[in-house]
């Protein structure tokens, strides 16, 4: 079960609700353990495929255990995606609670170890009718047993550190600390996992090496996206507008003429005009875009002023200097502007704020930079830097208990 923005491969159907997706790699290991179970059944091939697709309904089913569990406290599944490894749920966000989370993580072993039991019970009556069945059962009874107890494994991204991670959260009052405590048991195990399938690989080359060795680089590789999401959220929290505003803004008077508008726009060369504010004797009137530059006769320019022309400034995408970046992130997402008016806290215009601002602040808060030429490419495309988007990150800040608990705090308009 992990909390993500979305899901890969075809969707087949929904369940409850719940869209179901298939990704490619699923069919490759849908294959090769239908051979596996052949040779076990004695070359019967439908005897196999007929286990590994039961197999993967189990995992489904476990799957679901969480999502239920989920749906129940109030937590959006996105969807359930079979793959390669087996199956992921994708959730919204984590629940409020540490309680909330620790039973959405223990809902899926459950499930297994329910149906462990079932088909253990089911193997003798199964077996007096046809013995094939109860050799089925028995083999799906014990792989469930298997799924249930390698998911309690303490460590992300297993369940079982879905549960460390909700106890020392209970415990220590710190999601953060339940996070790092149980990603760090993940990659132990990821690396276990790494050699012990090398050293039986190098000593015999079975396919459960193969396996393991898959299982563990996949450990460290959620354990590696876990790290620097809590980095990027941290950083997202952390850091407020004003730590990564920059002055994409010209500042005007409304008696100027739209003859010193054009001088002003000749002077620059950006694809990305700044902002044109008005200002008179220290109080703010509006703002001024290129319209009037095409809709009046050059002629005219002379004669006409900016004040004639002016917007409120209510019209622009604002927010106040003291939120958080993550807000910010969220109201660049929802305005069409591609930039915010980044206000004082009397409510003042004192700068803009753009996405590479954002990409520049928070890179620098993680000691990370780019060269220039590609936060250059950024600005004047009004993107991220190799488009790399902060929205996702921002929606998961948003979501997070705590956030979730002080959403009083900052605000923006747009």
């Amino acid at each position: 079960m992990i909390k993500a923005p979305g899901a890969q491969g075809w969707r087949l159907f929904r369940l409850a609700g719940i869209p179901i997706h298939i990704h490619p790699s699923w069919f490759v290991v849908l294959a090769l353990a239908s051979l596996l179970f052949q040779q076990q059944f004695d070359g019967n091939l439908f005897a196999g495929f007929g286990t590994s697709l039961l197999l993967f309904i189990s995992v489904l089913l476990h799957e679901m255990g969480h999502s239920l569990v989920a749906l129940r406290l109030g937590v959006k599944v996105n969807s359930i995606t079979l793959f390669m490894l087996g199956g992921v749920a994708s959730v919204e966000r984590d629940p409020p609670t540490p309680m909330g989370s620790l039973a959405v993580a223990a809902a899926g072993p459950l499930v297994s170890l329910l149906l462990a039991l079932i088909l253990f019970s089911a193997i003798q009556p199964a077996s007096q009718g046809m013995p094939l069945l109860g050799e089925m059962a028995k083999e799906l009874a014990q792989l469930n047993l298997v799924l249930a107890l390698f998911n309690l494994l303490p460590g992300l991204p297993l369940d079982g550190g879905q549960i460390v991670k909700s106890l020392v959260w209970q415990f220590s009052g710190s999601r953060e600390k339940g996070v790092r405590i149980a990603t760090f048991s993940g990659q132990l195990l990821a690396w276990g996992a790494i050699f012990s399938g090398g050293y039986l690989f190098f000593n015999g080359g079975s396919f459960a090496s193969i396996w393991l060795v898959l299982l563990g680089w996949f450990g460290l590789g959620a354990s590696s996206q876990q790290l620097q999401l809590l980095a990027l959220q941290r950083a997202l929290q952390q850091l407020q507008v004003k730590d990564a505003a920059g002055r994409r803004l010209r500042v005007l008077q409304p008696s100027d003429t739209l003859r010193q508008l054009s001088e002003l726009r000749l002077a620059s060369d950006s694809p990305r005009p700044d902002w044109v504010l008005l200002c008179e004797a220290g109080r703010w009137q509006g703002f001024i875009d290129d319209g009037p530059l095409k809709e009046i006769p050059v002629q005219n320019w002379d004669r006409e002023r900016l004040g004639e022309h002016q917007k409120p400034l209510t019209e622009l995408a604002s927010i106040i200097e003291s939120a958080p970046l993550w807000q910010a992130v969220l109201a660049l997402e929802s305005s069409s502007q591609g930039r915010l008016l980044v206000l004082s806290l009397a409510g003042l215009p004192m700068a803009t704020l753009e996405r590479s601002d954002l990409s520049e602040a928070v890179l620098r808060r993680l000691s990370l930079r780019l060269p220039q030429q590609l936060l250059e490419q950024a600005r004047r495309e009004g993107g991220y830097p190799l488009g790399l988007s902060l929205a996702p990150i921002a929606e998961s800040v948003a979501a997070l208990p705590e956030v979730r608990a002080a959403s009083g705090q900052g605000s923006s308009k747009g």
